[in-house]
């Protein structure tokens, strides 16, 4: 597909969705880092439960690493997968403290490092907490642009690389945020709304 279609395509969907933004709430690039992390196979509202209460005694590497694993995965059981991923954050904040004092990396590669921070996640952090290009491909970007004909991708970080390619990296975290909008709304894994469609007419509909 090529780059005015995928731009027209933006547009449209920028219009139709101008506030889009991560639903998870956090107050410093640490949060954010945390509340991504959970977010991996579960929804915004399950991590916001969770980190409202870890935040309020938890809000630090440091205060996170003096935890007992048991207290944090207590703390987070309201996530999926809550022992894997404590396991992972009690072993982030170790690398973080040790080798970045204690602040979160701002190169994707350092982040990439992290345990539980795949190339969605760097993304994100690069994106919405550096404010630098990045496009981060969860399941309804990866559902959404290849439904749409966008690109046509298997795989996560195969979509990710196809997307850098036919939408401008000015682009790139706005475009993450109003994908996964429209695939909340309309552009659903069942039963897409296809009638209410703003993008209707250039969507190819290839539903697997």
């Amino acid at each position: 597909m090529d780059q005015d279609l995928a731009l027209k395509i933006y547009n449209k969907l920028k219009e139709t969705y101008p506030d889009a933004k991560t639903r998870l709430e956090y107050g410093s690039l640490f949060e954010l880092l945390i509340a991504v992390v959970l977010s991996a196979q579960s929804t915004d509202n399950q991590v916001n439960k969770v980190t409202k209460e870890l935040f309020k005694e938890y809000d630090t590497p440091e205060k996170i690493a003096a935890m007992d694993i048991k207290d944090l995965e207590e703390k987070i059981k309201g996530v999926g997968l809550f022992r894997t991923k404590a396991k992972n954050i009690k072993e982030l904040v170790r690398i973080i403290i040790e080798k970045h004092n204690g602040m979160v990396p701002e190169k994707f590669d350092e982040l990439l490092k992290l345990p539980g921070v795949g190339r969605k996640t760097a993304n994100v952090i690069v994106a919405v907490g550096f404010n630098r290009p990045g496009l981060g491909v969860d399941t309804h970007v990866q559902r959404v642009v290849n439904r749409i004909g966008l690109v046509s991708a298997k795989n996560p970080e195969k979509t990710e690389m196809s997307l850098k390619e036919i939408i401008p990296e000015k682009l790139w975290g706005e475009a993450h945020h109003i994908f996964i909008a429209h695939g909340r709304e309309i552009c659903k894994a069942r039963n897409p709304s296809c009638q209410e469609c703003i993008i209707n007419e250039e969507c190819r509909k290839i539903i697997n």
